[in-house]
C-alpha cells in the first residue's frame, strides 16, 4: 500500500497510532480535561499529567468507556486534535482502524464514523476485528494456525477471541479491566482502613505487588486522606489486601476463560490445548498473572515484549502486508457487509 495509511488502535485510556510512511507508533493519553464542565482546558498526555492533581474546576474525562466510545463529541474532537497537529500530515490518508468484535453493530459503526467524519478528513475508513490483530501482532499464523486463543487484558476491558484459519470463532468482551481491579483496591483499603486513596495510588499498589507472589509480609506506604480524622495522612497497605481486592475480578476472568475453551469446537479446542493462550493488552505486564492463569487454568500461557502494543504492531502487519489487508480488513460501505442489509 502507498500513500499514507494509518492503524488506529482506540483503547479506554490510550490512543495508539501507526504511522506507515514513517513506520513509526506513537502513542498518546485517551483523556480530555474539561474547565467548568464546558471549557476543554487540555487533551491527551497533557490532560493525563492533571487526572486526580486538578483543582475542582477541572475534570478529567476519558471518552472511551468499556472498549467502545461513551462520548462520541468528546472523542471526535480528542481524536480531530491529535491528528490534526501539525508534525503529522494526516489528511486525507486511509485508516485501518481495530474495533471490539462482542459489540453491536451500532457501537462498530460508532468507530467507522469517528474516523471517517472526523477533521482529519479521512479518504478511506477500514475495519479489523481486534482479536485477529492482536494475534497478528503476537506472531501468529493467523491463517494457517487451526487454533488460537488471544486474552488482552486491557484498561478498562478484556476481550476473548477463539480464532481459526483467518476468521474468528468466538469472541467475548468482559467489563473487567485495569479499572476494575484499581476500584476493588481502593474499595477495601476504605472500607477496611478507612483510609481513602485515589486511582493512581491503587495503581501503584496493583503493579508493586501484581497477583502471584509468595512473598506475603510486603507492606507500601501510601499517601490519602483518613476517614476519621478528615486530614491528609499516611498509612502501610499490605500485599495481603491488595491481593484480597484482586481476586474475585481475576476469579470472574478466569471462569469466562474457561467457558470460552469448554464451548471451543474439539478441533479447535485441540489445536489450542497445544498452542496454549496468548496473553495481551497493558494488564498482561502484571507481575505473575501469566503464573496466576497457567495454574488457574492448566495451559501455557505466552506473552510477548509490550503486550500493550500487540493490536497496533498488529495493524502495522496488516497495513504492510497485501494478503493480511485485503483478507482481514473490511469497510463498513461494502455492498455485503452486513450492517447494510
Amino acid at each position: 500500500m502507498a500513500g499514507k495509511v494509518y492503524g488506529l488502535d482506540l483503547g479506554t485510556y490510550e490512543i495508539k497510532v501507526f504511522d506507515k510512511k514513517q513506520d513509526k507508533i506513537w502513542r498518546e493519553k485517551d483523556a480530555i480535561a474539561m474547565k467548568n464542565k464546558k471549557y476543554i482546558f487540555a487533551v491527551g498526555n497533557e490532560a493525563y499529567e492533571v487526572f486526580e492533581k486538578a483543582p475542582v474546576d477541572i475534570r478529567v474525562v476519558f471518552p472511551m468507556r468499556n472498549g467502545v466510545i461513551a462520548h462520541f463529541d468528546d472523542m471526535q474532537y480528542l481524536l480531530g486534535s491529535l491528528l490534526g497537529t501539525g508534525r503529522r500530515s494526516v489528511f486525507g490518508a486511509e485508516y485501518v482502524v481495530a474495533v471490539p468484535t462482542d459489540v453491536t453493530e451500532v457501537e462498530k459503526k460508532a468507530f467507522y464514523d469517528l474516523v471517517l467524519h472526523s477533521e482529519a478528513k479521512a479518504k478511506s475508513v477500514r475495519i479489523v476485528e481486534k482479536g485477529l490483530a492482536d494475534a497478528v501482532g503476537f506472531g501468529m499464523d493467523v491463517i494457517g494456525e487451526k487454533g488460537i486463543f488471544v486474552a488482552n487484558f486491557g484498561g478498562g476491558t478484556t476481550e476473548l477471541s477463539v480464532l481459526s484459519l483467518g476468521g474468528m470463532v468466538m469472541n467475548r468482551l468482559l467489563k473487567i479491566g485495569g479499572e476494575n481491579f484499581d476500584n476493588s483496591i481502593a474499595d477495601l483499603v476504605r472500607h477496611n482502613r478507612e483510609f481513602l486513596i485515589g486511582t493512581l495510588t491503587a495503581e501503584k499498589l496493583r503493579r508493586e505487588f501484581g497477583v502471584f507472589d509468595q512473598s506475603t509480609d510486603s507492606a507500601i506506604t501510601v499517601s490519602g486522606r483518613d476517614l476519621v480524622t478528615g486530614v491528609p495522612s499516611q498509612t502501610d497497605i499490605p500485599i495481603s489486601l491488595v491481593r484480597a481486592a484482586m481476586k474475585e475480578p481475576l476469579e470472574e476472568c478466569v471462569k469466562a476463560i474457561r467457558s470460552m475453551i469448554e464451548r471451543t469446537p474439539p478441533d479447535v479446542r485441540r489445536a489450542i490445548e497445544k498452542t496454549g493462550i496468548c496473553l495481551t493488552g497493558g494488564m498482561a505486564n502484571l507481575r505473575g498473572l501469566s503464573t496466576y492463569l497457567r495454574e488457574s487454568i492448566g495451559l501455557p500461557v505466552l506473552t510477548v515484549d509490550d503486550p500493550e502494543l500487540c493490536v497496533v504492531n498488529g495493524l502495522r502487519k496488516i497495513i504492510s502486508d497485501r494478503g493480511y489487508y485485503k483478507r482481514l480488513t473490511y469497510s463498513m460501505l461494502d455492498e455485503d457487509y452486513r450492517w447494510l442489509r
